[in-house]
């Protein structure tokens, strides 16, 4: 088993799947380590120092520990009712959306919902964007009118990792924008 793979499985587990390990999150998201790495351990190899490893080595820093490390939790995109605890933040004027091209005529006329997701994932820049939108296609960056938004009420948050997160993102706060330089 790789690296990766044991990564993605905590993924799975701390944000959509507890019970794929045999877990259980408490109300902030949070989970037991050592029940983790026992979950775990029934499928993919770990102990506490791969943990650690995994933890520090996450380029898009989707964990985090408690200060004592008996607990871990994912900061966002998670699937399951947590509160994380997000910090409400108001945000720059513009944010950014990355999504396939086969996804955009629904996005313009539906705007951005979370689906199976508690929130909507939003990026700083573009750079992040096109990465994200890849992963499903040819890739499409939407410029969100982020200061128009909170001006009419939205409540935007930030992860741990940087994300801002809100809850839907209307149709017309929406621009596709060019993704070549």
């Amino acid at each position: 088993m790789s690296l990766i793979e044991t990564s993605r499985f905590i993924s799975l587990v701390l944000r959509h799947k507890p019970s794929a390990a045999g877990i259980t999150l408490d109300c902030h998201g949070w989970a037991d380590v050592n029940e983790l790495i026992a979950g775990v351990a029934k499928r993919h190899p770990i102990d506490m120092r791969l943990l650690e490893k995994i933890v520090e080595n996450d380029g898009k820093g989707r964990y985090s520990f408690s200060e004592d490390k008996t607990k871990i939790r994912a900061n966002q995109g998670h699937s399951v009712d947590v509160d994380v605890e997000l910090e409400e933040l108001t945000p720059p004027d513009v944010l950014y959306h990355g999504t396939a091209e086969k996804y955009i005529g629904s996005i313009l006329k539906s705007g951005l919902v979370p689906k199976s997701r508690l929130y909507v994932h939003l990026s700083r820049d573009t750079e992040t964007a096109i990465k994200v939108g890849k992963r499903h296609g040819s890739p499409v960056v939407l410029a969100i009118d982020a200061k128009a938004m909170s001006e009419d009420g939205a409540v935007f948050y930030i992860s741990k990792n940087g994300v801002f997160l809100t809850k839907e993102v209307p149709p017309r706060y929406l621009k596709p924008i060019s993704t070549e330089k």
